[in-house]
């Protein structure tokens, strides 16, 4: 029996750019792709993960309905790398009911309520042309790509903040294991807009200034969009590339906004990965933080990782590159992780420059070559819903 899901294909887009050779070269030249805050109608001093052309994207005709920033950032993101046409032989093989689709995203289309209420009059309804089921409603984005890539298998998305598309990973392994579908589109699409980023601002979380990952002046994140898919299949003797080994979720529940200040829960998602791909710590050779630059969140994680690994293993956050995507968190460091392994290469932690002496981790301040076989990928939201991914060479 299969125990490992190759991940066949994948794109990502963030604020580095579009698609896979974008952002393999924003981590090679250490850029960091934030910007000062230039979104329409937000009047805040910090610093965004944008991509450009979102805005400027049309969508086909026959998908004109689920018009909004999210769905926008979605078809964009579809049509790179060849990701479509990769879907089509997926489905050509195994027959479009067979193939699952799992989303992950925090905000979905709620721009576009935003904007529905700017153009509503007072006492009155929203304007007709807004329509809530293709734009805020958290489906929407999952049926908006299930019509776009001809899929009819089963469909799903998952909204546990920033953990929701890592979480995706582990829905499509279950809904393969007990014979749902054969094949899965896993991905997390997320945008901004104005109340991600005026509602972490109230909680006292966005930085003025680009965000520090484990710094000792790290003072909050910087808010970004992004869009990845990847296309997973069980592993086929004859794949070279990145692979699955293994996931683990928990929900610790401390705090409504605020981590375990221990890191229970991020330790029990990151041990539940390990026993799920029958590995031990030593066999881990780099950890992707969750790492978004807030106090109280940096040093959670850090309390977490030595229940688990102890001191000396390297780490690095990349949510210097482009900023905390939310929902969308979990496919962007999940990618990277697999650049990681494409290319023997580990990412620092941009933006960093004297890592808190509180925390005990290895923080990569710059990258570096290295032997990597299996890598960790942390993702965790709001509430303790945690999880962890675990990729490999194959």
């Amino acid at each position: 029996m299969n125990t490992n899901l190759q991940m066949t294909h994948y794109t990502l887009s963030t604020a580095l750019g579009l698609g896979l050779a974008a952002q393999r070269e924003g981590i090679r030249e250490q850029r960091c792709g934030l910007r000062a805050c230039d979104l329409q109608a937000v009047d805040l001093e910090t610093w965004i993960g944008r991509v450009d052309g979102v805005e400027e994207t049309q969508l086909p005709d026959f998908l004109s309905s689920y018009h909004c920033r999210n769905n926008q950032l979605a078809w964009l993101a579809l049509q790179q790398d060849g990701f479509v046409e990769k879907v089509a032989e997926a489905v050509a093989r195994h027959g479009a009911l067979r193939v699952g689709l799992f989303l992950g995203t925090s905000t979905s289309g709620i721009a576009e309520t935003e904007h529905a209420y700017l153009q509503s009059v007072p006492d009155q309804d929203l304007p007709d042309e807004f329509n809530y089921q293709t734009t805020q409603n958290i489906f929407s984005v999952g049926d908006f790509v299930a019509q776009a890539l001809k899929l009819r298998g089963p469909v799903q998305v998952i909204s546990t903040a920033c953990s929701s598309s890592a979480k995706v990973f582990a829905a499509a392994w279950r809904h393969m294991q007990v014979g749902l579908c054969d094949a899965a589109v896993v991905g997390g699409v997320d945008s901004l807009c104005q109340m991600t980023l005026y509602g972490f601002n109230s909680l006292q979380l966005v930085s003025s200034s680009p965000c520090r990952p484990a710094d000792q002046d790290r003072n909050g994140l910087s808010i970004g969009e992004a869009a990845g898919f990847a296309l997973v299949e069980w592993q086929q003797p004859d794949h070279r590339g990145c692979i699955l080994k293994g996931y683990g979720e928990s929900s610790d529940a401390h705090h409504m906004s605020s981590p375990h200040p221990e890191g229970l829960g991020a330790a029990a998602a990151m041990h539940k990965a390990l026993q799920h791909a029958s590995l031990s710590p030593e066999d881990i050779d780099y950890v992707n933080l969750h790492g978004t630059a807030t106090p109280v969140n940096d040093l959670s994680e850090d309390r977490g990782l030595m229940r688990v690994f102890g001191k000396n293993f390297p780490c690095s956050s990349t949510k210097g590159f482009t900023g905390h995507t939310l929902g969308a968190a979990g496919i962007v460091e999940a990618v990277f992780c697999c650049l990681a392994l494409e290319e023997q290469y580990l990412p620092p932690s941009l933006n960093t420059q004297t890592v808190d002496e509180q925390i005990v981790a290895n923080i990569l301040l710059q990258g570096q070559s290295a032997d990597l076989q299996q890598v960790m990928s942390n993702s965790f939201g709001f509430g303790g819903s945690n999880a962890s991914l675990i990729f490999g060479r194959a």
